[in-house]
């Protein structure tokens, strides 16, 4: 076990490191969520990520995306990320995609993954990134935050997921904004939910709700399927 993991070691033992390592995960949107997955994931010891974000950073991203700095406005996300990933684990590769995936290259781009996050914003293409996971196969991770709440939860193919439900209408972050704590809070969620499903842990089914305004949390799980 290399040193920088020993601290997983109480977690996870040396065949289930390997499974990180081995590991490629589909990252979409470098933003919020997704800068702070990222670092964890590299943290973790995920070998291989591809991340995927058309954007900019901009000055309204400081308040809460890890990625963000005054010296890296109007740098693609992606090119941020990699300078990140480069610094903090040489064993990870990182693959930069500066475009918004949608339609076939979206489809391409989840095949032969591991797992695939959802780090995306608002709700407009959080469908078509749910039914692109489920036509090839791959489990999908997705976290939604608005003021001090949101929601975590893992799709496996098959499943239906949130946003087939939620339609693509206007987002409540839109209104009640995405103050830092929040988002750092469920990104730490999803990339548990990662680790879990790489190394071979039990699958939940279902959503977890938080709201850090009271402190509450509810695991609503749904029948094993």
């Amino acid at each position: 076990m290399p040193e920088r993991y020993i601290r997983n070691f109480s977690l996870m033992d040396c065949a289930e490191q390997l499974r990180l390592l081995d590991a490629h995960v589909l990252l979409v949107g470098l933003g919020g969520l997704g800068g702070h997955v990222l670092d964890l994931l590299v943290r973790m010891g995920v070998g291989t990520i591809t991340g995927a974000d058309g954007d900019y950073f901009a000055e309204s991203n400081l308040n809460r995306q890890l990625l963000s700095r005054e010296d890296s406005l109007n740098i693609p996300k992606p090119e941020a990320a990699a300078r990140h990933v480069t610094a903090i684990n040489s064993s990870t590769t990182f693959i930069g995609v500066h475009e918004y995936l949608s339609g076939d290259a979206l489809v391409d781009a989840c095949r032969g993954k591991t797992v695939i996050v959802d780090a995306l914003g608002g709700l407009q293409y959080r469908a078509e990134l749910e039914r692109a996971a489920s036509a090839v196969g791959v489990p999908l991770v997705s976290a939604v935050v608005a003021g001090l709440g949101g929601y975590v939860t893992a799709i496996f193919p098959g499943e239906t997921g949130p946003a087939e439900m939620l339609g693509t209408g206007t987002a409540a972050e839109d209104v009640l904004g995405t103050p830092s704590p929040v988002v750092a809070c469920a990104a730490s969620m999803q990339a548990a939910e990662v680790m879990r499903i790489i190394v071979g842990r039990p699958r939940m089914h279902g959503v977890l709700f938080f709201d850090l305004a009271d402190r509450s949390f509810q695991n609503v799980l749904f029948e094993d399927v």
